[in-house]
């Protein structure tokens, strides 16, 4: 089957498009979904993108055959002080993910997750932690490319890979 998507890099200028991801993400059960300013001015979601691109934020962004974007992994280092839904300690990036929901199971996700891992490891970075709600179909992706629960929360999940 001849590729439908690519992968590349983040840049600065993809701040406006990571905030797409994070309402995505946010909204992944569709239906009843949550206006994007609720979820962009929400300290919850806006600590993922505020101030995009600081110094240790990396990210990939997979784009259609017409150059749209349609899904992005990113990470950041986030401070004990003020830390993500999957934070688990200092030095160790949060990812997130978004995938616009047309494009979900088409591999999109996992190409993101691949790309942003070895990025990781290549980094340096021991380990990265993500958060999942529970009943999120993601789950079973990030399991499938070695991340494991390593902390229940209420109705969500912190998951580990160990990158070395």
């Amino acid at each position: 089957m001849p590729a439908t998507f690519t992968v590349r890099p983040a840049t600065a200028a993809d701040g406006a498009f990571l905030a797409d991801m994070v309402v995505e993400a946010a909204n992944w059960r569709g239906g009843g979904a949550r206006p994007r300013h609720e979820i962009i001015a929400s300290d919850d979601h806006s600590r993922y993108i505020s101030g995009w691109m600081r110094p240790g934020d990396a990210g990939y962004i997979a784009v259609d055959l017409h150059g749209e974007p349609i899904g992005a992994a990113w990470y950041r280092m986030l401070p004990r002080s003020d830390p993500g839904y999957g934070y688990v300690g200092t030095g160790v990036p949060e990812l997130i993910i978004g995938v616009r929901s047309i494009w979900r199971a088409h591999g999109v996700g996992r190409m993101l997750l691949q790309r942003l891992c070895e990025h990781a490891a290549a980094a340096g970075y021991g380990r990265v932690s993500l958060s999942v709600e529970r009943g999120n179909f993601a789950s079973t992706l990030y399991r499938s490319e070695g991340f494991a629960v390593t902390q229940r929360g209420i109705g969500r999940d912190t998951m580990v890979k160990r990158l070395r």
